[in-house]
């Protein structure tokens, strides 16, 4: 019984969007069923997959705190 765990940050994809869509969910847990279906003929009954949504606070890149990491490189303002 394969358990997958996603780790993504807490913001949105899209504008207006402040989290990963319901829809955006589905879709991974769909995916990655499916991937272990194909790769390791894992019944899709059996997999169990989890997202956890990680405030950007708590997500640290390059030895930063990811706000600070993306403003020093040019990702935001």
């Amino acid at each position: 019984m394969p358990i997958v765990t996603i780790q993504v940050t807490r913001e949105g994809t899209r504008p207006g969007t402040d989290s990963v869509t319901a829809e955006e969910k589905a879709q991974l847990i769909k995916g990655v069923s499916q991937l272990l279906l194909d790769v390791l003929n894992k019944p899709l009954e059996a997999t169990f997959v989890v997202i956890e949504e990680v405030p950007t606070e708590n997500w640290g890149w390059g030895g930063l705190p990811t706000d600070v990491y993306r403003r020093q490189k040019g990702l935001i303002k």
